[in-house]
């Protein structure tokens, strides 16, 4: 198996469905259900999307085998700092290392943009998502933001 990371638009065709996907997954996460199609649709609806586009930032998709599996976003922040958002990896592509080269791939193009911190939220639910950060370096910090959803801050030093 063969991953190859790469940035892309947040809204070709692979992007979108894959965070068609990761809002899928964490919504019936939340809610402990199925999230319908309609919610699904309306948590995409000015979800900030663009904000994963130049200059603003980046988003990259991770294709195992040529097939797209995962991906990632990034958004730049103010004085050296920047948000690491919306990363998936298809439940059947995971422990395949694929994650890992998510955040590097996410975590390169931010040193490239004079990044110095990069920082990130997660939940109590999304366990696998913990454990990767942890793995790949980040520390669990206090909040750097009050937003609905959010439960545990992590950031690591570039």
């Amino acid at each position: 198996m063969t991953w190859t990371v790469t940035p892309e638009r947040f809204d070709s065709p692979d992007a979108a469905l894959l965070r068609r996907d990761y809002y899928d997954e964490v919504a019936s996460r939340y809610w402990g259900r199925p999230a319908t199609a309609r919610e699904i649709d309306e948590g995409l609806t000015d979800d900030g999307a663009e904000l994963l586009a130049p200059p603003a930032g980046a988003f990259v998709v991770g294709r195992l085998d040529g097939r797209a599996e995962a991906c990632a976003g990034l958004v730049l922040g103010e004085a050296g700092t920047a948000e690491l958002t919306r990363v998936f990896v298809r439940p059947g592509a995971r422990g395949t290392g694929g994650g890992g080269l998510l955040l590097a791939a996410v975590e390169e193009l931010a040193r490239t943009a004079g990044v110095r911190l990069l920082r990130l939220d997660t939940r109590s639910d999304l366990v696998e998502a913990r454990g990767l950060y942890a793995k790949h370096g980040y520390r669990e910090v206090p909040a750097f933001h009050h937003r609905q959803y959010a439960e545990h801050w992590f950031a690591k030093e570039l």
